[in-house]
């Protein structure tokens, strides 16, 4: 018997998996990346086998990883998580650099960064899980944005995100995705809409099914689409 509320006490960060081969970026947001050893310093990363950010991995060798900070922007969580790079320049949103090898890394609301050259792989099934050697480390934004890193948890309970279906955390038969997080999200609910100004009294709150996004209006236009991860108006229930 599995029961799978036991995987919501395991603790996670969360990440922004970024590469770079014959011109193509690519990049997702994962919650997998840990540290194996230390001597050599080396790391591991599990990133599902249908995101372009996989295959982009296989072929370049290399990745960056950059660890997100608590006052993250939900619009580049949604970018880098909810929309695919075969469609959009992921990095056209953010301020990015590129290390000694030429691979970008998200360079903004990150406390620190990665450069990865990739040793080994292992199929999964759905996941591939990319071992490597760390070339490059740095603290970023030292004195100059939050220093305090980003949790899962501090993602679903604070921020009121959501799981990706293609996470390794995703369990697709909890329609509340984590109940805890969804709870403290709508706990957590915003009390401004997406444009920045404060909740009329009396107006409609409606949650992005996808990626945890409230919206304040009496109705939603029909061509409403999520500010974080682009889904349409079919997307979002009522909440308040």
């Amino acid at each position: 018997m599995i029961n799978t509320k036991a995987f919501h006490s395991l603790s996670y960060g969360l990440y922004i998996i970024s590469t770079q081969a014959e011109g193509k970026r690519a990049g997702c947001v994962v919650n997998t990346f840990a540290q194996v050893t230390s001597k050599p310093a080396q790391v591991s990363v599990a990133i599902n086998k249908e995101n372009v950010t996989t295959a982009v991995v296989l072929e370049a060798g290399r990745f960056c990883a950059s660890v997100l900070a608590q006052d993250v922007p939900m619009e580049l969580i949604g970018t880098f998580g909810f929309k695919t790079s075969a469609e959009v320049d992921k990095f056209a949103a953010c301020k990015f650099a590129t290390d000694e090898a030429g691979i970008p890394y998200v360079a903004e609301h990150t406390v620190a960064r990665f450069s990865v050259r990739v040793k080994e792989h292992l199929d999964l099934g759905t996941h591939i899980l990319f071992i490597g050697e760390v070339e490059e480390a740095e603290v970023m934004e030292s004195g100059k944005g939050c220093t305090d890193p980003m949790t899962y948890a501090y993602y679903h309970q604070v921020k009121g995100g959501k799981t990706p279906p293609k996470a390794s955390s995703y369990i697709a038969e909890e329609s509340g995705q984590e109940a805890a997080g969804a709870t403290a999200a709508d706990a957590n609910a915003p009390t401004v809409n997406s444009e920045g100004n404060p909740n009329p009294a009396g107006q409609t709150a409606w949650r992005c099914t996808i990626c945890g996004h409230i919206e304040y209006a009496d109705e939603l236009p029909d061509d409403f689409t999520c500010p974080i991860c682009g889904k349409g108006k079919e997307f979002f229930e009522k909440i308040a």
